[in-house]
């Protein structure tokens, strides 16, 4: 392919990623913005990640069938054109029942994008470089999304608020539409491979996958215990996807296939891939919700946010340059060596910590997603294809819930870890405010000076002291308990390296030892 060609195929990738990208993170970033234009409360407005989600987990599973049986040609054009049509749909939304509706099906047509972009990266390249060189470049594209959206949406609230974020979105799925339109994949050849068993599978795959995302997105917000129907969608997912198992199970040609997924090899993936995850939203759900509380909004983050979009390229330039066959643990170890020293510097934050003392922690800890992620992928690809390339809709099953599910987990978790520890320092702060300290009775004079012009009464200047003196210790809560969770991660980085430095050291002794291969007689 001339290399003219081959560019255009590169940027049409770029165009897809940060398309997809910019439309599952342009409301993450900007809840609290665009709360107000919705008229909807905080815990309503979480309604609308869920919302997206809920398809988003799984449907990418039973397109893949869907692509092999009716060609890649026919998927790309309808998926691109489905995907502008709910774009444009965005900008007539004006309540927040409207935007509930666009967004499930905004998580219905941005399935098929995240695909088209792996293939339009790899359609240039020759086989021998798509799974280093493709994957890497591939798997980077997709982290550009998050640090993006939180770069333009400033300017963008202004012009118009929701209308204004999708606006972008619109113009960019317009540009994609006219890349994917123009530049053809090479298409596979075609094969029946769908079953009707297949879509009743994936009912309840589907069902149990998009409950669980749901649940985990909200659980914390309306709090675990605190409301019925959480436990009620929780059960109903695991009911759901013990039925689909039992299909499976039970089928000569399975949609799944249960038994390798459950296998050693594949829960070792699955778990290294999830404890990842999870070590990675320190970012998204640490980092920029530790600044939230401090009182900063998207506008005083945009240095940041351009510092973990040049890490995250960083990572991923240097995974394409160096990845081959049997490196994967040596990037395993890089990345969580970043992971243990980024999470730890983040967890000497004070409540003067400002963006520019996190630029060397946040880059690092991007550069760790992107230097991890393609090694991974490459592997499991490796060990599903030498089962067979049946084995292939089963790894991404696994692929697809770790890190859909698992960043939906991430958030959960980190998120409940941060109001249980916020409460724990607030108890042990309240404490040792009383009136009857001299440094506690001198802090609210102080504090209350500044009502001195407006109130005259003591008690109620007292009062409002007080209060701003509470406001205070709630903030310094806040900053240690993200502390606690950067600590923790730090700490669950440190045990992953130490864990597989003795695995790569166990195995290279067991080469040493094991008797050389015989060689063939000459003759």
């Amino acid at each position: 392919m001339p290399a003219h060609r081959a560019a255009l195929y590169f940027i049409t990738s770029v165009l897809l990623s940060l398309t997809q990208g910019l439309g599952m993170n342009l409301i993450t970033a900007n809840l609290p913005q665009i709360q107000g234009s919705l008229g909807a409360t905080t815990n309503e407005s979480m309604w609308l990640v869920a919302a997206y989600l809920a398809p988003n987990v799984s449907l990418s599973v039973i397109l893949i069938k869907v692509r092999n049986q009716y060609g890649l040609r026919r998927f790309a054009e309808l998926g691109i054109l489905g995907f502008v049509l709910v774009a444009a749909m965005h900008l007539f939304v004006s309540d927040m029942q409207s935007a509930l509706i666009v967004r499930f099906f905004s998580g219905i047509v941005a399935s098929p994008m995240s695909s088209l972009a792996f293939f339009y990266m790899l359609e240039p390249l020759p086989p021998a470089k798509k799974l280093g060189l493709g994957l890497s470049l591939a798997l980077t594209n997709t982290t550009l999304g998050a640090p993006i959206a939180r770069l333009v949406a400033p300017g963008l609230l202004e012009i118009g608020q929701w209308h204004g974020l999708y606006l972008l979105e619109a113009g960019l799925a317009m540009m994609a539409f006219a890349g994917v339109y123009t530049l053809p994949l090479t298409a596979p050849p075609r094969a029946k491979v769908l079953h009707w068993l297949d879509f009743v599978s994936y009912i309840f795959l589907a069902l149990g996958f998009g409950l669980a995302a749901m649940g985990l997105t909200v659980g914390r917000f309306y709090w675990w215990v605190e409301v019925p129907w959480l436990g009620v969608m929780f059960a109903c997912a695991i009911a759901a996807l013990t039925i689909a198992v039992l299909i499976e199970l039970n089928r000569e040609s399975p949609f799944l296939d249960i038994r390798w997924l459950t296998s050693k090899q594949t829960l070792h993936l699955a778990g290294v891939l999830l404890l990842f995850r999870f070590a990675l939203s320190e970012q998204t759900s640490g980092a920029y919700a530790f600044f939230q509380a401090l009182g900063l909004q998207n506008e005083q983050l945009g240095t940041l946010a351009w510092v973990i979009l040049a890490g995250g390229i960083a990572g991923g330039v240097a995974c394409a340059a160096f990845l081959k066959p049997g490196r994967e643990p040596l990037f395993h170890m890089v990345a969580l060596c970043f992971l243990v020293i980024g999470a730890y510097m983040d967890s000497q934050a004070t409540n003067l910590t400002r963006p520019e003392e996190m630029y060397v922690s946040q880059a690092l800890i991007a550069a760790a997603g992107t230097l991890f992620l393609p090694p991974a992928m490459a592997a499991g690809m490796v060990s599903a294809l030498q089962k067979g390339p049946n084995y292939i809709l089963s790894f991404i099953v696994v692929f697809l819930a770790t890190q859909s599910l698992g960043g939906a987990l991430g958030s959960a978790v980190l998120g409940t870890f941060v109001t249980w520890r916020e409460k724990f320092h607030s108890a042990a702060l309240v404490e040792h405010i009383t009136l009857t300290n001299p440094v506690v009775a001198q802090r609210i004079s102080q504090l209350s000076g500044a009502y001195g012009r407006v109130l005259t009464d003591k008690s109620l200047l007292n009062a409002e002291g007080l209060a701003l003196l509470s406001q205070q210790a709630t903030k310094e809560a806040y900053v240690l308990a993200y502390n606690d969770v950067f600590l923790v991660i730090s700490v669950l980085s440190s045990v992953a390296l130490a864990i597989l430095a003795l695995h790569i050291a166990i195995l290279s002794i067991g080469r040493r030892l094991s008797p050389p291969a015989p060689q063939p007689s000459a003759g």
